[in-house]
């Protein structure tokens, strides 16, 4: 309910806006993949490192047609991090800043309907990000892969009580495991996800 009166309300005030027209409905038949790596460090406030997208339209991945970005240094990314996420130093010294790395986001992925693992927690911090430099948080209809995967699976098995992780269920539906831990990777990864629990049965007696 808050979060449906914080959109209305973000609705009005960008009406007249330079974004106002992410809040119209999509009647495309296009949807987005995304992913956010962060550092990790504080689980209330993490960083952004890198941000990624990637088109998908009926049962394709475009991976032709993504937006992949490396963001400048935070300030608490330390050389220990870096090497954490596979990165050097100089990656970061040379990535684009938050605010134009925002606004290439917001112009790439427009208002389709987004997909995420877990797209709760990158919605979150994004949104962190996006309200106090646009004043509004993401409008877009969503679906999160996770959970749609669990419903799936509890469906199935009642009595399973188990969250598969993100490599157990691409090993499970047979999809390759793309770039691991790149946001690029995982947001093409999350997308295949999707389409095959969405264009087969989901085999889930094998966790039975």
């Amino acid at each position: 309910m808050l979060r449906a009166l914080r959109r209305a309300a973000d609705r009005r005030r960008q009406a007249n806006g330079d974004y106002g027209w992410l809040f119209a409905p999509y009647t495309g038949e296009e949807m987005v993949a995304i992913d956010c790596v962060t550092t990790g460090h504080d689980a209330r406030e993490p960083e952004l490192v890198s941000l990624a997208a990637v088109r998908v339209r009926g049962d394709r991945v475009l991976t032709s047609d993504s937006l992949d970005l490396r963001l400048a240094r935070p300030a608490s990314l330390c050389g220990d991090s870096i090497r954490l996420h596979g990165l050097r130093g100089i990656d970061l010294d040379d990535g684009t800043g938050i605010d134009e790395a925002l606004a290439q986001f917001l112009d790439f992925v427009g208002n389709r309907p987004l997909i995420g693992w877990r797209l709760d927690v990158d919605l979150a911090i994004l949104n962190r990000y996006l309200r106090p430099r646009f004043g509004f948080d993401l409008p877009n209809a969503g679906i999160d892969v996770a959970q749609a995967y669990y419903r799936q699976l509890r469906r199935r098995c009642p009595e399973l009580d188990i969250r598969p992780h993100f490599e157990e269920v691409a090993e499970r539906l047979g999809v390759p495991v793309m770039g691991r831990h790149t946001a690029l990777g995982d947001a093409v990864t999350t997308a295949l996800i999707h389409l095959r629990m969405a264009h087969s049965l989901l085999q889930a007696e094998r966790f039975c």
